[in-house]
């Protein structure tokens, strides 16, 4: 399908390197800076988390009605561009306040290109198995970064320094945007347009709230990244005093994590087509969380590795089947303003933990609330079975030309 489709081909290198180099920023530059030479405290990384976040969802909401004014590729290419101020003054930030502010900017122009990345498909796609597809390989382009981004952190940290992984993000935010920029898509404006933006944004959020499909299949991811929030404070935590390595190891099993997440996206075009629903996402969704739990379930690397990279096959299959429900029930003038509402759930529930994590690991330890997270993840899908039967039903009931499920 690359060979054939030469702008899907463009937006897979341009999500590969974005997220190679996001990753190796991610882990080595910004936590790991943040832990081991501001030494963070669990509240500390928490509060940081919490305005990364925050900073992620206004770019999430922005990039939303951007996109479908004018279409992923420009927007994807200037989110790039503005990435790479904040993320070279990370390199130098001498403070941890100052270090925060840039890693704030640094998301507010960040999540946008995850956000453009992830309407790209109905662009460059028609039909629903090629939809399934692109998802899996624009899915899997970027898992291929993950995998290869805090490994080429931990290298750079090693040979040069741990300041010098900011590099790895400003040349790849470069080479992202060109890729971008190579891409050809139907760029005119859209009917729905108004010129007011508060609209525009209104009616995207109430299309996402009132459609029972996009409503569940936005609420469950909300609830897969709730459980992966407490990551974001404590992973590095769990790998300095946990399980007592340095920081290049909190990157070599993320790069175990994101072989994980490749072999995942690569499953899902090959299962059955029944999958490709709201019951599949919600059994993907039990995996995820129990996959978190085997990942933290020791203090031994040796046990620590599988755990990982059983975690990323299940996310791996989880995110393009989510993906691919919300391209399929959402008309496609609203794709981009869909798309930014599933990516500030996303962040909103990675940002909720936040509130209750530093004193949960204060109290019950590191490894025990990271593993509680996967717990109740992997409960609340598996209580939302039946209302994904109903959805389910729904959906089939549908005539093909139907382009959004049932309200409610």
């Amino acid at each position: 399908m690359l060979r054939s489709n030469r702008n899907l081909a463009f937006v897979v290198a341009a999500r590969f390197i974005s997220r190679l180099g996001g990753t190796a920023v991610w882990f080595i530059g910004t936590m790991g800076v943040a832990a081991y030479v501001f030494d963070a405290s669990p509240k500390q990384l928490a509060i940081m988390s919490l305005i990364n976040g925050l900073s992620a969802i206004v770019g999430s909401f922005t990039a939303g009605v951007l996109i479908d004014r004018f279409g992923p590729r420009k927007v994807m290419i200037w989110a790039e561009i503005g990435s790479i101020p904040p993320v070279l003054w990370m390199m130098v930030a001498p403070t941890l306040p100052l270090f925060v502010v840039g890693s704030a900017i640094f998301s507010l122009f960040g999540i946008p290109t995850w956000t453009a990345g992830a309407s790209f498909a109905p662009y460059i796609t028609e039909g629903r198995d090629e939809l399934e597809r692109a998802n899996a390989y624009i899915e899997g382009g970027s898992s291929v970064g993950f995998v290869l981004g805090p490994t080429v952190g931990a290298l750079i940290e090693t040979w040069f320094g741990i300041h010098s992984v900011f590099w790895v993000m400003a040349v790849a935010a470069v080479l992202a945007a060109v890729a971008a920029w190579m891409t050809r898509i139907d760029e005119t404006p859209r009917e729905h347009v108004s010129g007011n933006a508060w609209r525009e944004f209104t009616d995207g959020v109430r299309l996402a709230y009132t459609t029972r499909s996009l409503r569940y299949f936005i609420l469950l991811g909300t609830a897969v990244w709730f459980g992966f929030g407490a990551f974001q404070a404590l992973e590095s935590l769990f790998y300095r005093d946990v399980v007592g390595v340095g920081v290049e190891w909190l990157g070599y099993m993320n790069t175990v994590f994101g072989l994980g997440l490749v072999c995942g996206a690569a499953l899902l075009p090959r299962l059955p087509a029944k999958v490709v629903s709201a019951r599949g996402l919600a059994f993907f969704s039990v995996l995820s969380g129990l996959g978190s739990m085997l990942y933290v379930g020791s203090a031994d690397l040796v046990w620590i590795a599988p755990g990982a990279f059983a975690w990323g096959l299940f996310i791996g299959a989880t995110e393009p089947l989510l993906r691919t429900l919300v391209h399929l029930d959402s008309p496609h003038e609203y794709v981009g303003r869909v798309v930014g509402t599933l990516q500030w759930h996303r962040t909103a529930g990675e940002l909720l933990p936040l509130a209750f994590v530093p004193t949960l690991a204060v109290t019950l330890g590191i490894q025990e609330t990271l593993i509680a997270g996967g717990v109740l993840v992997a409960l609340a899908a598996l209580g939302s079975i039946r209302t994904a039967g109903s959805i389910d039903r729904g959906r089939a009931a549908l005539p093909a030309s139907e382009a959004v499920p049932e309200s409610a």
